[in-house]
């Protein structure tokens, strides 16, 4: 099975409610008068992380990760759950830890340690509390708002290519994203819809139009990305973890973002990029086939 094949046997067993049929960046849970938004991220050696890079740049990563899908539900981080494979560079991975804890004042609830053979594989499990409800979903998007994205795209894919490369130049975009935990709670108010980027700004833009059953326009031109010359390469890369949201006509959003499309009735494509419709998902961003 791929990836996609995968969620999709997922969807046919039984769901907590709060799973919200499994469409969105994470769980919402209302428990005591109170609603929590949990999401789970796993990064794999070789696969999320380079197997020289520094392991306190990857416990950071790992911990902003998980906290950027809490902004895209407008949640208040509150503590995270760490499962953690033994193995070098330990030391720095704590150090890292505890760097990303106290940036965004979060601490740990607990986890699981073990030590294991071949490609290193570490999880977060990390819990918000909503700012606004109802909680922001991806699967909310309404015919006529606009579409937005805050920061900017593809400097993780440059930044990668510093790491790999071995160059001195800036390589912080993609070793130590940052979520935005702030501009999510301030947009959760007033988007239709909101989800962040983590695999690619046009797969992601599908995929908030399939779960929404609406079709969006993307403006290549209108896109923030750091490399023009490499437009496509930068909305499809990936691990940005910017925040994509829409927002109806004649409000302005209350944080620095930029206005790249627009939400369309459905038609026989979730997609259309510069005017060409876009049927299926197969090259617009990352996935696990």
């Amino acid at each position: 099975m791929n990836e996609t094949d995968f969620i999709a046997a997922l969807r046919r067993l039984p769901l907590h409610v709060g799973a919200r049929g499994l469409e969105d960046d994470a769980a919402v849970l209302e428990i005591g008068g109170k609603t929590l938004v949990l999401t789970h991220d796993t990064m794999v050696e070789g696969v999320h992380f380079l197997s020289a890079q520094d392991m306190a740049d990857v416990a950071w990563k790992l911990v902003a990760t998980n906290l950027s899908d809490l902004a895209a539900k407008g949640a208040a981080p509150v503590g995270v759950l760490l499962s953690h494979t033994l193995g070098d560079g330990d030391e720095a991975f704590l150090a890292g830890l505890d760097d990303v804890l106290a940036h965004y004042g979060v601490g740990i609830l607990g986890g699981d340690t073990v030590r294991g053979n071949g490609p290193r594989t570490l999880g977060l499990t990390a819990i918000g509390g909503a700012t606004h409800t109802p909680v922001p979903s991806r699967a909310s998007a309404q015919v006529s708002h606009g579409l937005y994205v805050t920061g900017t795209l593809g400097a993780a894919m440059l930044g990668f290519e510093v790491l790999r490369d071995g160059t001195d130049a800036n390589h912080a975009a993609y070793s130590r994203p940052l979520a935005r935990v702030a501009e999510g709670e301030a947009l959760a108010p007033h988007v239709s819809a909101m989800m962040d980027v983590s695999d690619g700004l046009l797969l992601d833009a599908f995929r908030m139009a399939e779960a929404s059953a609406v079709s969006i326009a993307i403006d290549t031109a209108a896109c923030p990305v750091a490399e023009p010359a490499r437009m496509m390469e930068c909305l499809t890369w990936g691990d940005d973890y910017e925040l994509l949201f829409t927002l109806p006509e004649g409000i302005a959003p209350p944080v620095q973002a930029t206005r790249i499309g627009t939400v369309e009735p459905r038609g026989f494509a979730p997609l259309f990029v510069d005017g060409e419709p876009v049927t299926n998902r197969d090259g617009l961003g990352y996935t696990h086939e």
